[in-house]
């Protein structure tokens, strides 16, 4: 099975839905019907959302949002269950999943946590990183490093446009496990099913940065700058990886990939989806991680979760429930 092309193949006919319902509003605004009024469709403006961990500040970059028929995509549950939960968090399939990137700003460096889809997935899907970036005050040329959570195409896909570097200046760190695992070669036609759309595009991705000396690999647990983890946790891939980042006493941790559906992988963390390279060891990883971080109390950021996507996670009775933190739109000195 092709599992790259399911989220593609997903979004192809979400849009051909809603694209069936464009003939009303085209009738609703012709000269027939002149003096009706008719609400615009208007787009979102780019998201930035700011917030302080001691003495960094972190701002989660909208890279915008694609559709997800979690019927296809989810395994080990079935569609029945899952549109139950779904209907207990007033959603239903499809669902809206995030793309979200974050900037770390020490103060020193500026940091981008994963790179969003850039182009791959194609117009209106993904691909609005840098505006983002750019009205949160910065150029991808000011970027010191990126750090990947992993090799998959709406993490790694905002590296490069037409072949070429979008951040010239940045190095990038990233688990040893994912480059071993999708740059190999001989991996290159697909690994036991799983596509080879996932390999081809790691190549054009970070391949240019392998070749212009900008990669770091790591395989432990490693202080990659004074405040900043990265923290090995394989699953969904061999090299996924969180970034945990400390100032003052304050911590947030970047989850990646641990959770993409928060109203159904939370209640029932064995749940994963066609992504998960290993998804025994996916489902293992986000039980375990989701116990530490309820524990801890942690404050956690995640890619998928709905924009900023920062939070808390809670263990219920059964399974866990995604808190939010508290929007904040003021001046602070």
């Amino acid at each position: 099975m092709r599992f790259h092309r399911l989220l593609l193949d997903s979004v192809a006919a979400v849009a051909a839905l809603f694209s069936a319902a464009l003939p009303l509003a085209t009738e609703a605004a012709s000269p027939a019907t002149a003096g009706t009024s008719v609400a615009q469709r208007r787009a979102q403006v780019p998201g930035v959302y700011r917030y302080r961990v001691g003495d960094f500040q972190v701002t989660a970059l909208s890279d915008g949002t694609v559709p997800q028929d979690l019927h296809v995509l989810l395994q080990g549950e079935s569609p029945a269950e899952i549109d139950k939960m779904l209907h207990h968090a007033f959603l239903s399939n499809p669902v809206e999943a995030s793309i979200t990137a974050f900037l770390i700003d020490t103060g020193r460096r500026l940091i981008l946590v994963d790179t969003g889809a850039g182009g791959l997935f194609g117009p209106g899907y993904g691909g609005k990183l840098l505006g983002s970036l750019k009205l949160a005050g910065y150029e991808p040329e000011q970027i010191d490093d990126i750090l990947l959570t992993h090799i998959h195409t709406d993490h790694s896909g905002g590296l490069v446009s037409e072949g070429n570097r979008v951040f010239p200046n940045a190095t990038v760190h990233v688990g040893r496990g994912d480059l071993d695992f999708f740059l190999n070669p001989a991996n290159q036609g697909g690994v036991n099913g799983y596509d080879k759309k996932y390999f081809e595009e790691a190549v054009k991705t970070v391949g240019p940065y392998v070749k212009a000396g900008k990669v770091h690999a790591f395989s432990r647990e490693t202080w990659l700058f004074p405040g900043i983890k990265a923290i090995p946790t394989p699953g969904h891939t061999p090299g996924h990886g969180f970034y945990r980042v400390e100032s003052r006493g304050e911590s947030i941790t970047f989850i990646g990939d641990i959770v993409h559906v928060a109203a159904v992988q939370f209640p029932k963390t064995a749940i994963t989806i066609v992504y998960d390279v290993r998804p025994s060891d996916a489902a293992a990883q986000r039980e375990s991680q989701f116990a530490a971080a309820a524990s801890d109390r942690a404050l956690v950021a995640a890619p998928h979760l709905p924009y900023p996507g920062i939070g808390h996670i809670r263990a219920e009775e059964r399974g866990y429930t995604f808190v939010p933190v508290d929007y904040r739109d003021r001046h602070e000195p």
